[in-house]
């Protein structure tokens, strides 16, 4: 295949408290550090509005070849600040609720059954903050306990209310407690297209991403979308091809999933929509779909199926790459983040500090087709043809 010169990239982010600004000013910090590990230039343009997708140019060059790509940020900072702006005991309540649903549509069961580590991840937050609360109730019921006498429950329950405000919660937040009873709130809102205005935001989301294909003369599309992203992305381009199934015909497009949280959504009963659109995706023959793994990330269902696992086990299943974060990073580095699994998951979208067979900045702007990138997880590669010294390094490092 011939190096890429234009390329399109719409990119969804995950679940976190970042705008398109916040998104630009990470991707430009990754870009320049890839740019000094691979020993090529990189140069970025300032945001520009267009509507539910705001992109930015990005110019790559290096030895003979040079790459232009605009990149569409297709956040969902909005309903993140939205969830995580609401009072305390709202937040807990709404979030216990989710959990709830979570459970008892079958979610949870299905979160075990194909990546025990992802349902430890869900169980994770609400354990942490029902130990929280029972260690409070138990400040405060101590003179009880003990027989003492009914006014000294004055100081137990005020040491309790300490306890749990200037003691409890900011070590909880430490881990993004409430952000990931958030999380689970928009898990449940994806799977069942309810309860924080879902629909019309995908609808509204739709529209851009159907201008900026609009405006695509690129010889590659990459559809980019990380953790809960995953579910936006399939939600929002499943939407366009229900309407218009030869949206993307005589296109070169390269749909990558990064620690993909799909299954977090589709796993539940009300997710049929969602699980319809994975379908779809998977049988578009225009759509090439990379899902990328990695062992040391807990939140994201590894090793997992995730077209079979949504009920079309007929369908195209998705490449799967392997990688190592450990193998990106400088052993310093690796150390300590390794222990911070929030950390580690970003890490997908995040510049490298050597080289490696997945970089994320040269997956979307480097001059590769961003589908080459499957081949480089397989071991034993046959020979492959050479168009540029960056491909050469790439290659020998992937081997």
């Amino acid at each position: 295949m011939n190096n890429i010169r234009k390329r399109v990239v719409l990119h969804f982010p995950g679940f976190e408290p970042l705008d398109a600004t916040a998104h630009r000013a990470r991707y430009e910090r990754s870009a320049r550090q890839a740019g000094a590990v691979w020993d090529f230039s990189v140069s970025l343009g300032e945001l520009k509005n267009f509507g539910r997708a705001p992109y930015f140019d990005v110019s790559t060059a290096g030895g003979e070849w040079k790459t232009q790509s605009r990149v569409h940020i297709v956040d969902h900072d909005d309903l993140v600040t939205a969830l995580n702006g609401r009072p305390f005991f709202t937040r807990m309540a709404q979030g216990y609720l989710a959990a709830a649903r979570v459970a008892s549509s079958g979610g949870m069961t299905g979160y075990f059954r194909h990546a025990w580590r992802f349902g430890l991840f869900f169980i994770f937050p609400f354990l942490l903050m029902f130990i929280g609360l029972l260690l409070s109730l138990s400040i405060a019921f101590t003179p009880f306990m003990f027989g003492l006498p009914a006014w000294s429950h004055i100081g137990s329950i005020a040491l309790a209310v300490a306890f749990f405000v200037y003691i409890f919660l900011p070590q909880a937040e430490k881990l993004h407690t409430l952000h990931l009873f958030s999380d689970w709130e928009m898990a449940v809102a994806m799977a069942g297209l309810n309860g924080i205005g879902g629909e019309q935001w995908i609808e509204a989301c739709a529209i851009s991403v159907r201008q900026a294909l609009d405006e695509s003369d690129a010889d590659e599309i990459v559809i980019s979308s990380h953790s809960m992203g995953s579910s936006v992305a399939t939600h929002v381009v499943g939407l366009l091809l229900e309407r218009e199934p030869e949206l993307l015909r005589g296109k070169r497009v390269v749909f990558v999933t990064l620690g993909s949280a799909i299954l977090q959504c589709a796993l539940m009963r009300p997710a049929t929509v969602l699980r319809s659109r994975v379908g779809l995706l998977a049988r578009c023959k225009d759509i090439f779909w990379l899902d990328v793994h990695c062992l040391t990330d807990a939140i994201h269902f590894y090793k997992t199926k995730v077209v079979e696992v949504c009920w079309h086990p007929d369908a195209e299943q998705a490449s799967i790459l392997f990688i190592r974060f450990k193998q990106m990073l400088s052993a310093k580095h690796y150390a300590k983040i390794k222990r911070d699994f929030l950390r580690v998951h970003r890490q997908y979208v995040l510049g490298p500090d050597v080289r490696a067979f997945f970089d994320f900045t040269l997956m979307t702007s480097g001059p590769l087709p961003a589908s080459r990138f499957a081949e480089f997880s397989v071991k034993n590669m046959p020979e492959l043809t050479v168009n540029s010294g960056i491909e050469a390094q790439v290659v020998s490092v992937g081997r």
